[in-house]
């Protein structure tokens, strides 16, 4: 182990290898004394035991030390490499690639602005409508009074007045439903545009 720590890089694999095989060699000397100690006499099988134990132990700090000089070894070569591929690299200024994508995003915001206008026109133009349909009413309501005076005046008969009055009830019901199309329309309207 101390040859390998003094020798160059040429002959260190070559030492790594020396060492490796010697290692194996002990483990194999190893089997075979502990095939031997376990024929040895009852009295002296236990001391043989342990000695063979002990140097089983010992072995294998040898391989232990071994693989970390290894690793030691494998670890500085990787430092190096990376070093000079580091100080050998020519930097250049930066590709287009570190642009940000951020067309989408910004189409994105934009799209979502020009609904909640759309929007805002929608509700607008609603609220004029239903402002709109206000002021009809009462001025339907007015005409419907002038017109039952005159009908009072004419004499016109009750079933005709009757007919009046359910169609304008009839009306009303049109213009809810018509009113309730609308909010449903406008409904699908953000949800599959959104």
């Amino acid at each position: 182990m101390g040859r390998l720590e003094t020798a160059d890089k040429q002959s260190l694999h070559l030492v790594e290898n020396e060492i490796q095989a010697s290692i194996d060699q002990i483990f194999s000397h190893l089997e075979r004394l502990e095939i031997l100690s376990s024929k040895e006499p009852p009295n002296k099988r236990q001391n043989a035991k342990l000695r063979v134990d002990q140097l089983k132990y010992d072995v294998q700090h040898l391989q232990t030390a071994l693989r970390n000089f290894q690793h030691r070894r494998y670890a500085r070569e990787q430092q190096e490499r990376q070093r000079e591929e580091l100080l050998s690299r020519t930097f250049t200024t930066n590709d287009s690639d570190t642009t940000i994508p951020m067309d989408e995003s910004l189409q994105f915001n934009s799209s979502l602005q020009k609904i909640h206008h759309g929007m805002d026109d929608l509700i607008g133009g609603g609220h004029s409508i239903l402002e709109g349909l206000r002021a009809q009413r009462l001025t339907l309501k007015g005409t419907q009074k002038k017109i039952l005076d005159i009908a009072n005046m004419l004499g016109l008969s009750n079933t005709v007045m009757r007919l009046i009055e359910k169609r304008a009830f009839q009306d009303k019901y049109f213009m809810i439903g018509g009113m309730l199309l609308t909010c449903v329309v406008m409904f699908l309207v953000v949800q599959y545009l959104t």
